[in-house]
């Protein structure tokens, strides 16, 4: 009991006041791991979410002798031509030589250019509908990859549907040309392509509206 008070009287072997221990400095990090992880998911959710859309776009081939370019059936081929206003003209066949196909104005609403579109497409895309319905009401059970590559097989077989050549004149807004391609997919078109329109065919719509603007035209 001496030998603890003289200790604490400042005699004996540890003169002088006792001083605290200094310890590190210790962060718990567990909280930061648990902020991590949920930064983590939230960032790999939102990169999923905000995925671009892709849109597949048909372009024709390019070939050094146009020799080599396959030849478009003129019983299938129908030009698409967009131009200002949102509106929209086309024709059936080819425009080679004179006499030169008349054009017919449309639009994009229902009953315009998808109408002809269905019209002209109606084989292929009542097999599309028939085999997705079926698969919608159970009647099939097919996974998601099987329909797709079903789907794919009827379009690259199809021989009687329309080979759609899209084409715009000049001032035409983007929003048509993406909106004209979002019909060829509603519509299971198989074949088409956005082609530069020709000269001949920039002089048909030039004759088209100037005689629209003077009350000669009348829709077909």
């Amino acid at each position: 009991m001496a030998e603890i008070i003289a200790n604490e009287g400042g005699h004996g072997k540890g003169k002088g006041k006792a001083r605290a221990k200094k310890h590190g400095t210790h962060i718990d990090m567990t909280p930061m791991v648990d902020l991590a992880c949920l930064l983590l998911t939230f960032f790999m959710l939102t990169t999923a979410f905000s995925k671009a859309k892709v849109m597949e776009i048909v372009l024709p081939e390019k070939t050094n002798n146009n020799k080599d370019a396959p030849k478009l059936d003129k019983d299938r081929a129908l030009h698409i031509i967009l131009i200002e206003g949102d509106k929209v003209l086309w024709y059936n066949g080819l425009a080679e030589k004179p006499p030169y196909p008349s054009l017919t104005e449309s639009d994009f609403s229902n009953e315009g250019i998808r109408r002809l579109l269905l019209q002209r497409n109606k084989d292929l895309f009542v097999e599309i509908e028939t085999m997705n319905k079926e698969v919608t009401e159970g009647t099939i059970t097919l996974p998601r990859d099987t329909v797709t590559a079903r789907r794919k097989k009827m379009m690259t077989r199809d021989r009687k549907g329309p080979v759609v050549l899209i084409k715009a004149a000049d001032n035409v807004k983007y929003k048509n040309i993406v909106d004209i391609i979002d019909e060829m997919a509603i519509c299971n078109i198989a074949r088409y392509a956005l082609v530069d329109i020709n000269p001949v065919e920039k002089k048909m719509v030039a004759d088209y509206l100037a005689s629209r603007a003077s009350g000669t035209t009348s829709n077909q």
